[in-house]
This record gives C-alpha cells, structure tokens and sequence, in this order.
C-alpha cells in the first residue's frame, strides 16, 4: 500500500472497546490512512501534525470538555475546514438527536453516521471527506500563489517611477456619474501632482474648480471601455501631467486606472519657447487682462454659491445649538404649566426659540438647502386664507387689493415655507411706503407656471439697489429693523421649487415682486391644511439607545425620551453604540444623530440592518441639506418633544424592513 503523508491520513477517537482498532483496520484496507488517538488531548497534538479528516464516537465526547478542540477549530487559517466523521447512537438527525445540536455547533464541518452501519458506508464517507479536504489543500495553494503575486504587484507599484491610481466612481441613481474616489495611490501620486494623502478623497472635494473636467475625461473611458491618452495642467498644483487611463474589468466595479507622469518642465519650456516669438509686452498685458476678467467672472458666478454653503454650515450649527434649548423649554414648559409667572416666562423663550428656528430657515432658503414638503396648492385660497394676517401686518394705512382669477390651476410648493415668502414680500412693500399706499397681490398663468405678483407703490430701488437685493444679510433698512435675509429666502425658495423670483423697481415708482411656480400635475387638497386632526400618539415604553456624538444635544434628547417614559442608553459614537448593541440586544428603536466623526449614522444604521434587522433606526439631522437621500426615517433638529414623540409613534407603527 502507497503509504500517505500525515496531512491526508484519518485520526480517529473510539475509546469503547474495539471500536478504534476495527475503524482503522477498515480504513487502511481500503487503502487510507488511520491513525487512532487515546484522548482529545491526543486528538489536538496530531491535528497540529497534520491530518485530512477526524472520526469520533459520540460517546468519546459526551461531557468532555471541548473547548481546546472549538479554540483549534475557530483558530484555523481561512482555507481550512476540518472535516468530522460522528458515530453517533441514535440517529444523525437533530429531530432524532437532541444533542446532535450541540456537536454541530462545535465540530461545524461535520456528518454523522447511525451505528451499526456496513463498511462500505463509512469507507464511502471517509473518501468523501478526504476529496473535501483535498480541495481545502488546493485552496491553500492558491491563496499562496496570490499572495506571492500580490507582493509582487505591491513591489512593482511601491517603486514604480510612474504616478498610478485607481479611481472608483460613485454610484448616482438619480443621473451621470459626477464624482469619483480615489480607492489605490502609489507613493509617486505625490511626487508628480503634488498632492498628499489621496486615498479615501472624492476629485470634488480635492480640486472643486476643476474636478468636473476630470470626471468628464475618467467617466468617457468607464462608458466606453476606450483607453486614453491626454496632457492636462493640474491646476491646483500648477503641475503639467501626461496621462494614460483604462477601464478596469468588469465595467461593474465603475474603476479606472491612469498612469501619469509629471512633465512641468518640458511644458514650461515648450510655452517659453512659444512666447520669444512673440510680444513680451503684448503678452503680459493681455495675461494680466485676461485673468483679471476671469477671476471677475469667476466671483460672480460662485459668489451666491459660496455664501449658500457658508450658511447652510452655519444653519447646521445653529440647529445642534437649538435642540437642547428647545428640549428644556419644552420639559419646562410643561413641568410649570401650573404657574403662571413661570409659563409666561417659558413661552416668550420658546417664542425666541421658535424665531431662532425660523431664523435658520431663512437661511436654508437662501441655500437652497431647507426640507420642502411639496404638494398641489391652490395659491388664490392660501393668499385667501391669509388676507387677516397680511392686513394686521402691514397697516390700515396701506389698501390691500387682491386679484386672483377663477380656474386657475394649482402649483407645486410648500404651503408653510410659500406663506413665510409671502408675508415677508408683503412686509418689504409695507416698508417701502412709509406714508401709505397700494398693495396689490395679483394671481395669473403663463407658460407651464402660476404666477404671484406683490406690486406696492413704494419709494422703488435705483439699479444699484436692485442688483443687490437678493443678496443675503443686504438691506437698506435703519439697524436693528430687519436681518436683510427676506428677499434672498424668497429667491432660494423659488430655485429650490423649479420655478424663478424676478424683481423690478423705479425710484418713485414702486416695486414689482414676481413668483412664478410650476403647474402641479393634480389638484389641491380641498381640505383645511391647518387642521390637525387628533390623533394618539400613546405607545408602550421602549428601550432606545440614543447616539450623538454633541453631549448637550443627547443629554437634552435622552431627557425628553425619559420623560416620555422611555428607558433610553446613550452613545457617544457609532463605535460605541455597536458596543452597547452586542452586549444587550433588547433595544427596540436606535435614535442616532447624522453628521459624527468616523461613522455617521447612515454608516451606523448599516451595521444594525446588518446584525439587527429588524431594529428601526430613526435619523436625526441639522444637515442643512434638508431630507437626507439615506432611506431612513428622519427627524430635523431643532424639535420638541412632540415632534420626537410623533416620530417615534410612527416609526414603532412601521412594519420592520431589511
């Protein structure tokens, strides 16, 4: 008999009687090779010899102790599987086998065998698991061979002179792939752009005034599969680059590798040698003309956009410092409903708190960044329905004239955010007339929109004026007497809804205000939008586990959940709250905040739908961004309790989802 090395040979455990002997006589007759073993201490000192598969009597592990033999097992390099032969008394099957659980769990790999049983059938089982661990044998082999050419490969691209990158576009379901990260990066990346650190970096955020171009050229190359060479200026570094870029198969990884080299001095003298043909003078006059027109075109154009992300971070901010505030006014408030002083005291703070809020929304208008919730609005009946409050606003020394036509169709826009539009065009031409006059608020349809004009017969703007007003925290009026955010809140409304905001204006002649939004495709609800119907928000109590990485906002936040009457855990992070998941998984709903450090709370809702599937996640978020596109249930900051309670009631109404 072809003797076998020990990585192939049977280990086998049968203390009772014979039964050790006859299984070995019957595998070597067979031509396999057996090798019985005293203990389960034995068993473990050969595994680490070497062996293909292991046969155990039921009997031998019965009340042994088997957590060496589960540490080996769990110890195993990741090609291995150890196969089991168990000879088992009453039945493999766990319907017939009761503890057949609790061999499974341990041994894994494992099949197990009804004694008596014939020869042939336990040779056949033990061939079986031979072929099997062949095949982990095989396994082994290839992953050495791949390691060996990974190292290679590593070899090759930590010293290749070259720069060389492997970029990965991100997914956009919504339209065309627009940004892209860098996923690889060699040492030479640096040394030939100039830029450091660019693993993990969206083109976006490295070169935002020129990434565009880059994702046009990588982008070509994903879709068609065509290779490309090109010479392109690095701007942000002022590095001229000599490129190659390719696709990497299969198309679905949306990878693109380009190699590159820095060829700066070669282009600089090419340029030098151009320009001694030419008029030094002319030249860099013309260079100097040229860039001051650019840069002046470039302010304009990315002034307003500069600003709107500006107060979208601001409005962020602001929103994390009024959750708190808004929070313990809140417990206040109801805590000392009772006295009066006290409620009187609590309401005017919850009033400033709610102007704050209001506040922010007017700067997220101007951002373009606010949560809209759009729907069909009959504009005649919401302009209707406000004629009260416009009245009081502006004065009886001003007339009120609204011409709003039958039959016109609705439009597509937030009623709360349209009506806060409204009042403050109406409050601007109140201010603009002083000394009293006309204001006229007009209704009309053009051109797939429904148009609203707020027409006074004010003082007017000169063009200077005019060319400004738009612009955020601009005004003319005296300190103190408004935030000069009215009219940009309504320009940034407008762009957000799909439609446009056009002023005119004459000194002496008054001004002429225009918001043209979109035909809706349905009509207006005809009920009362501001009736609230009462609805109970009462549900059991439940243990939420509330993440924020800001102490003030989750202190605040748990304090309103305890009061609710819930049990609530807190977590300072992702990390920490994966933590707390493990060690108690009764929780019924995770309260995260968004915007943390190292993993947000889209990352952390990942990892629970990955470990805990059924456990809702409910979002909470200052982004200025408004609805974040994450598939979560969110709640924007500030809130109040209620807002808080209405969430949770409908998240715990909600079937669970995967």
């Amino acid at each position: 008999m072809k003797r076998t090395t020990v990585s192939e040979r049977a280990l086998i455990l049968a203390p009772r009687g014979r039964d050790a002997a006859i299984a070995v006589a019957m595998l070597r007759e067979a031509g396999l090779e057996a090798e019985p073993c005293a203990s389960l201490p034995a068993i473990l000192a050969e595994l680490d010899r070497g062996a293909a598969f292991i046969i155990v009597t039921e009997e031998a592990i019965l009340g042994a102790d088997l957590q060496p033999l589960a540490r080996w097992l769990a110890d195993q390099e990741e090609w291995s599987d150890m196969p089991f032969i168990l000879l088992t008394t009453r039945g493999g099957g766990l319907e017939r086998n009761p503890t057949a659980a609790r061999h499974l769990e341990v041994l894994g790999n494992v099949t197990f065998l009804e004694r008596p049983f014939h020869p042939t059938t336990l040779v056949s089982l033990a061939r079986s698991a031979l072929r099997a661990r062949r095949r982990q044998y095989d396994a082994r082999a290839r992953l050495a061979a791949l390691h060996d050419s990974e190292t290679r490969f590593r070899t090759l691209f930590d010293t290749m002179d070259e720069g060389f990158c492997v970029i990965e576009f991100l997914d956009s379901s919504k339209g065309p792939l627009t940004d892209y990260i860098h996923v690889q990066a060699n040492p030479a990346y640096e040394r030939h752009t100039g830029i450091p650190f660019v693993v993990g970096q969206k083109v976006q955020e490295m070169v935002p005034d020129e990434a565009d171009a880059w994702v046009e050229f990588y982008r070509k190359v994903l879709l068609t599969g065509e290779p490309i060479r090109f010479s392109r200026e690095l701007e942000a570094t002022g590095r001229h680059l000599d490129l190659a870029a390719f696709r990497v198969e299969p198309p679905e990884r949306r990878e693109v590798a380009v190699i590159f080299q820095d060829v700066t001095e070669r282009k600089r003298a090419e340029i030098a040698l151009r320009e001694l043909n030419e008029s030094l003078e002319r030249r860099v006059a013309a260079a100097v003309s040229e860039r001051e027109n650019a840069l002046a075109q470039l302010h304009e154009a990315q002034k307003l956009e500069t600003i709107g992300q500006l107060t979208g971070g601001v409005a962020h901010d602001f929103n994390n410092l009024l959750t708190p505030i808004t929070g313990a006014l809140d417990l206040l408030g109801r805590r000392y409903a009772d006295d009066p002083r006290s409620a009187r005291l609590l309401d005017g703070a919850l009033q400033s708190a709610e102007r704050a809020k209001t506040l922010v929304q007017r700067l997220l208008g101007f951002a373009r960044r606010q949560a809209l919730e759009t729907r069909p609005v009959d504009l005649a009946a919401l302009i209707g329905d406000m004629r009260d409050l416009i009245t009081s606003s502006i004065g009886p020394a001003i007339e009120l004239v609204i011409d709003a036509p039958a039959g016109l169709p609705a439009a597509l826009a937030d009623p709360n955010q349209l009506e806060l539009a409204i009042l403050n065009l109406c409050v601007n031409a109140r201010d603009a007339m002083p000394n009293g006059g006309t204001l006229t608020l007009a209704l009309d349809q053009a051109d797939g929109f429904v148009r609203l004009s707020v027409i006074d017969t004010g003082i007017g703007m000169d063009a200077a004026t005019l060319a400004r007003a738009v612009e955020p925290f601009y005004s003319t009026k005296e300190l103190g007497k408004g935030t000069g955010l009215g009219l940009s809140m309504v320009h940034g409304l407008a762009a957000q809804l799909g439609g446009t905001f056009d002023l005119q204006s004459t000194p002496g002649h008054g001004t002429r205000a225009d918001l043209a939004l979109p035909v809706a495709d349905a009509a207006a609800d005809a009920t009362d939008r501001r009736a609230v119907t009462a609805t109970d928000e009462s549900f059991r109590a439940l243990s939420i586990l509330l993440v924020d990485d800001e102490e003030l906002v989750r202190a605040g936040t748990a304090e309103m959940l305890r009061d609710m009457g819930h049990r609530v855990t807190q977590a300072s992070g992702g990390g920490e709250a994966l933590a707390r998941l493990a060690d108690d998984a009764t929780f019924d709903i995770v309260v995260t905040d968004y915007m943390m450090p190292r993993m947000d709370g889209a990352a952390l809702a990942a990892h629970v739908r990955e470990r805990h599937p059924a456990l809702p996640v409910l979002v909470v978020t200052g982004y200025a961004g408004g609805d974040l596109d994450i598939g979560l249930p969110q709640l924007a900051k500030p809130f109040r309790q209620a807002d808080l309670r209405a969430a949770l009631a409908q998240l715990a109404r909600q079937p669970a989802t995967t």
